[in-house]
C-alpha cells in the first residue's frame, strides 16, 4: 500500500496486528483522534490486509491516513502503541505470559530505538505491569514517557458491575482499580462513590444492602470477567480498544485526563522499581503525575501485596 504522509502531529504506530492491534487502529480511526495511523507487524500481510479493511470503512467516517508500515514508521510519532507478543488463554493468568512476551518485547524496543525521535509509548501487551517497567528500563527516556494500560478496563469493568448493581448509569459512578492488571487487583472501596457521593452513605439512603459480601461479589466478578470472554470466543480486544482512545485522546489531542494505568513508581506509597496501577494524570507526555491519596489499611495492605508479587516476577526475569 503507498505511504501518504501528513505534515503535522497526531501520528500513530501500533505495533502489532492481530485482534487487539487492529480493532485499536479501528477505533482510533472511527473516532477520528489521529491523523496517521500505521499498523506494523512481522506478518506484513496481516498488517496490510489489516490497514486496508479499515481504510475502505473511513470515506464518511473518518480522515485518519492509515496505512500498514514498518518500523521506521517509528520516526517522529507522537504515540507509539505496542500490542506484540502473545495473548493469555483460558486458565492462564497474564503473569504466565512474562518470560515468552519478555523476549518478543525486548526485540520490539531493540527495533524502535533504531528510529525513536520522539513519543509516549503505551504498552498494552500482557503482562502489562511487567512489560512496562522492562521498555521504561529499556528506552531510558523520562518517566512517565513509558506507560502502560494497566487497569484502565479492570476499572471500566468495576464501574460497569456497580452501576449494575445500583441500577443507574455508569457515568454517575466513580472509583477505580489499583496495583496489578491480574490477579493483584486492589477494588479502592474508600474512593467509590454514587454521584459524588460515598457509595456506602448511597446504599444506606436508597435502601439498597452495602456490606464485606456484596463488595467481594463485586470485586469477584470484575476480576474474572476477562477470563469469562476469553472462555467464551477465545480472546478480548473490544474493552481494551475502547480504553485506548481515551488515554489517546488525552496525549494526541492535549486533553489530560486522569486514568488508572501503570508507569514505574516513582517513591510513591513508598514503593520504587516496580510498575503497577495508580490513579495517574495522563497528558501529551505521558504520565504526567501520579496522585498520592489516602486509602484504608486493608487497601494498602493489598497493593502491597501486588508490589511484591510484580517485584518477584521481575527478579526472576
Amino acid at each position: 500500500m503507498e505511504k501518504r504522509y501528513i505534515v503535522g502531529n497526531r501520528k500513530v504506530a501500533i505495533i502489532g496486528a492481530g485482534y487487539v492491534g487492529s480493532s485499536i487502529a479501528y477505533a482510533l480511526a472511527l473516532r477520528d483522534i489521529a491523523r496517521e495511523i500505521v499498523l506494523i507487524d512481522i506478518a506484513k500481510d496481516k498488517a496490510e490486509g489489516e490497514a486496508k479493511d479499515i481504510r475502505h470503512g473511513l470515506s464518511t467516517l473518518g480522515t485518519a491516513d492509515l496505512y500498514a508500515g514498518d518500523y521506521s514508521d517509528c520516526s517522529d510519532c507522537d504515540l507509539i502503541i505496542i500490542t506484540a507478543g502473545r495473548n493469555r488463554k483460558a486458565g492462564e493468568s497474564r503473569l504466565d505470559l512474562a518470560s515468552e512476551n519478555v523476549k518478543t518485547m525486548y526485540a520490539v524496543v531493540e527495533m524502535i530505538k533504531q528510529y525513536y525521535t520522539r513519543g509516549v509509548i503505551l504498552i498494552i501487551s500482557n503482562p502489562v505491569d511487567i512489560l512496562t517497567q522492562k521498555v521504561s528500563e529499556w528506552m531510558e527516556i523520562p518517566n512517565g514517557m513509558v506507560f502502560g494500560s494497566g487497569n484502565i478496563l479492570d476499572t471500566s469493568r468495576f464501574i460497569r458491575c456497580i452501576a449494575d448493581y445500583v441500577g443507574l448509569s455508569t457515568g454517575v459512578i466513580g472509583g477505580y482499580l489499583v496495583g496489578e492488571h491480574g490477579d493483584g487487583q486492589v477494588p479502592v472501596w474508600s474512593r467509590v462513590t454514587v454521584g459524588g457521593i460515598p457509595i456506602e452513605e448511597y446504599c444506606k439512603e436508597t435502601s439498597l444492602a452495602w456490606n464485606d459480601e456484596v463488595k467481594v461479589a463485586i470485586s469477584n466478578k470484575t476480576l474474572h470477567m476477562g477470563e469469562e470472554i476469553i472462555k467464551a470466543k477465545g480472546r478480548t480486544h473490544y474493552g481494551i480498544a475502547t480504553c485506548v482512545c481515551y488515554l489517546a485522546d488525552a496525549v494526541l489531542n492535549q486533553r489530560p485526563m486522569i486514568a488508572s494505568v501503570t508507569s514505574p513508581l516513582m517513591g510513591e506509597h513508598g514503593v520504587r522499581g516496580v510498575s503497577l496501577s495508580v490513579p495517574s494524570v495522563v497528558g501529551p507526555s505521558g504520565v504526567q503525575q501520579r496522585i498520592r491519596e489516602r486509602w484504608e489499611p486493608d487497601e494498602y495492605r493489598f497493593f502491597f501485596d501486588a508490589v511484591e508479587r510484580v517485584r518477584s516476577v521481575l527478579n526472576n526475569i
